[in-house]
Parts: C-alpha cells; sequence; structure tokens
C-alpha cells in the first residue's frame, strides 16, 4: 500500500442544524476506528491553534483513498484536503531490517 499524508479541514456548511453536525462527527469517530482496524488510517494530528487535521493514511492508489477510504467518511462532503503522495527516504530512522 502507498502512505499519503492528507491535511484536512472541515466546512460545516452555514445554516446546517447542530444535530446534523453531531451525528456526523459521532459516525465520524466510528468509521475511522473502522479504516483504522482495516491498515487505511495510520497517525491522526489536530494541529495546534487551528481547525486542521492532519493524517498518514494508506491505500493503493489516490484514486481509491480518495473514492473509496475517505470518500467513505460522514463529514468529507465538508471538507477541504490536500493530499500528498510519500515515498520512503532510505535516511527513515523509522525503517527497520
Amino acid at each position: 500500500m502507498m502512505e499519503f499524508l492528507v491535511e484536512v479541514t472541515v466546512n460545516v456548511p452555514e445554516g446546517t442544524d447542530q444535530a446534523e453536525v453531531d451525528r456526523r462527527r459521532a459516525a465520524e469517530a466510528v468509521r475511522a476506528k473502522e479504516l483504522a482496524a482495516g491498515g487505511h488510517l495510520s497517525r491522526l494530528w489536530r494541529t495546534a491553534g487551528d481547525p486542521r487535521v492532519i493524517a498518514i493514511w494508506r491505500a493503493d492508489n489516490e484514486t481509491e483513498l480518495r473514492e473509496k477510504v475517505l470518500g467513505s467518511l460522514p463529514l468529507w462532503p465538508w471538507v477541504t484536503a490536500v493530499i500528498t503522495a510519500l515515498q520512503p527516504h532510505p535516511n527513515d530512522p523509522g525503517l527497520t531490517g
């Protein structure tokens, strides 16, 4: 699987009922756990001082990531995302072997 750095900002549409926002956020948490268990969501951070979320995601390719992985998230229709494909670096201290 390929790895992707994904920077996300959620933009709730103006006038959206708070109950709908709460429902989607709760469903988002459940779906994120499922995607982590399936090996797609590797790491997840909030950025200090702004509403962005940064994550490392895994998928076979960017199309699968967008359509089947991220597209399955309940908040995805409200998201602005920057997706960057990552490649291993030979000096990565996290590499084993």
